[in-house]
């Protein structure tokens, strides 16, 4: 089958039969596309992707930087710094950011959305949303220290384990509906999850050191 590249800087569409079959970011610079055109590359003319209706969820493709932010629209928006360096697409609804992997559209994170949308229309490399992203199944694997009381905090839900877990690092597993706590010699607590907060933090907190001894 023959398949048609419409090409620019910030995205590439796949057609076949005038149909679009899939879209991904763009590779391109300005001279590689002008290479194409030298190349025997023609005049792409409009994006062969329906007019998104008013109102209606958009996407666009993003690296989240080093302080895990994006640039949407003249402005930084904040991902998340667990993001920080990945590749991500970003569904934006009327007041919500949805960030998911693009190769599974796993949803990975959630943020309130400050785009109206004759802005995000006009979001670089901006296209009439897909399905929307699903959480993934598998459990999110964290470590927390425990407190000098032997408390937790996982996705805002305190779990008191007992002071006998004092400063000790646990590793707890995430799932949809529990919370699932590895404690010393083989011991896993199970409790029920009672927030719908995403997961913020993956590693445990690094003990303070002193600097020097006076």
């Amino acid at each position: 089958m023959t398949v048609t590249f419409w090409a620019a800087a910030d995205v590439i569409h796949l057609t076949i039969g005038g149909a679009r079959v899939k879209s991904l970011r763009s590779h391109l610079s300005a001279a590689d596309l002008a290479s194409l055109a030298a190349q025997g590359g023609r005049s792409a003319g409009p994006p062969p992707l329906p007019p998104a209706e008013p109102g209606a969820a958009l996407e666009a493709d993003r690296i989240v930087s080093k302080n895990g932010a994006v640039h949407l629209a003249g402005q930084y928006v904040a991902a998340g710094e667990i993001l920080a360096g990945r590749n991500v697409s970003i569904r934006i609804e009327d007041k919500t950011l949805m960030f998911f992997d693009p190769a599974t559209r796993e949803l990975l994170r959630t943020q309130p959305s400050p785009l109206t949308w004759d802005q995000a229309r006009k979001v670089r490399g901006a296209r009439p949303a897909g399905p929307p992203p699903r959480p993934s199944a598998e459990p999110v694997t964290v470590q927390r220290v425990a407190s000098n009381t032997g408390v937790i905090m996982v996705v805002g839900q305190k779990i008191a384990l007992g002071r006998i877990h004092a400063r000790q690092v646990v590793t707890v597993h995430v799932a949809e509906n529990t919370l699932s706590i590895e404690l010393a010699s083989d011991d896993v607590r199970t409790v029920r999850r009672t927030t719908t907060q995403a997961v913020r933090s993956i590693k445990a907190q690094q003990p303070r050191k002193a600097a020097h001894v006076s």
